[in-house]
């Protein structure tokens, strides 16, 4: 019997709705930024705690995740009543620091292209090396882990469980590995001058005062072309969704951008076809 296994596996209590790994079989992750996280809790030689923490995750037995910056907190319902709360902590970089970083990237346009595909830059950690930092943990001493379960293995069965489903979670959203570092999403594509407004080219409607009559108030009158734009299919139906990022640990059977993407496809036709009717009975 191994040091970190003395104490005999506990059966937990089933719950229902609880977040369960996409992957049921196989490694939690496919990209080699979410590998590097799950690398470091694999190096902790935690022995059997490693596969148990594993089949909690896929058996849904987390009840709940929130990440914040350079904190992650979590519950976990084990074999007692009572869930576990479980917490992992990351030192965020300063803000010095990060407009350092931010300026660094901002300079190849690539990166932010990249990271708006949902995809992490395989040179980045250039540039954090540039600065003396690490974008990702290297070591066990990066991270600071805790868990209220009675087991004195730190990291446990619990912590391993949400630290593998929010690996799962930076496979399909990059921008979690900056969160934790202190820099959220809207902030960063900011920084990197992605949210620099939504100007289309179009001028905007001069304001109108209100009519007197409330009948006229409430019908429906055509919306001048200036303002309605030329009538055209959007290149990507889906593009307002891409840019919101993944919807954070989500538990349905299929994500939900893969969800909604052929109803947003049937509304964009739908409404491209009204507008050009009421465009014809003109």
């Amino acid at each position: 019997m191994g040091y970190y296994d003395y104490f005999p596996p506990s059966r937990p209590i089933p719950v229902s709705g609880g977040i369960k790994a996409q992957s049921q079989r196989g490694a939690f992750a496919s990209r080699w930024w979410a590998k590097r996280w799950i690398a470091v809790l694999e190096g902790f030689n935690i022995g059997a705690r490693l596969g148990r923490g594993k089949s909690y995750a896929r058996q849904g037995q987390v009840l709940d995740i929130q990440i914040a910056r350079g904190l992650v907190n979590a519950r976990v319902q084990g074999s007692r009543k009572q869930p576990y709360q479980v917490s992992i902590e990351l030192t965020p970089f300063k803000a010095s620091e990060w407009r350092k970083l931010t300026a660094a990237m901002a300079g190849e346009a690539r990166f932010s292209a990249r990271l708006l595909a949902g995809e992490m830059p395989t040179d980045i950690e250039e540039i954090f090396e540039a600065e003396g930092l690490s974008l990702f943990p290297r070591r066990q001493g990066d991270l600071e882990t805790d868990c209220s379960c009675p087991d004195w293995s730190n990291p446990c069965k619990h912590i391993a469980a949400v630290y593998y489903l929010i690996g799962e979670e930076f496979d399909r959203d990059p921008f979690l590995m900056f969160k934790l570092r202190g820099m959220d999403r809207e902030a960063l594509l900011a920084q990197l001058g992605e949210m620099a407004g939504d100007d289309d080219g179009w001028p905007l409607a001069e304001p109108e005062p209100l009519p007197e009559e409330p009948l006229a108030f409430w019908s429906l009158s055509l919306l001048p072309e200036t303002v309605a734009g030329p009538l055209m299919a959007p290149a990507q139906s889906t593009a307002l969704l891409q840019r919101l990022g993944p919807f954070p640990f989500w538990r349905g059977d299929a994500s939900l951008l893969e969800t909604l993407e052929p109803v947003y496809a049937a509304m964009g036709h739908g409404a491209l076809a009204a507008l050009g009717e009421t465009a014809k009975a003109r």
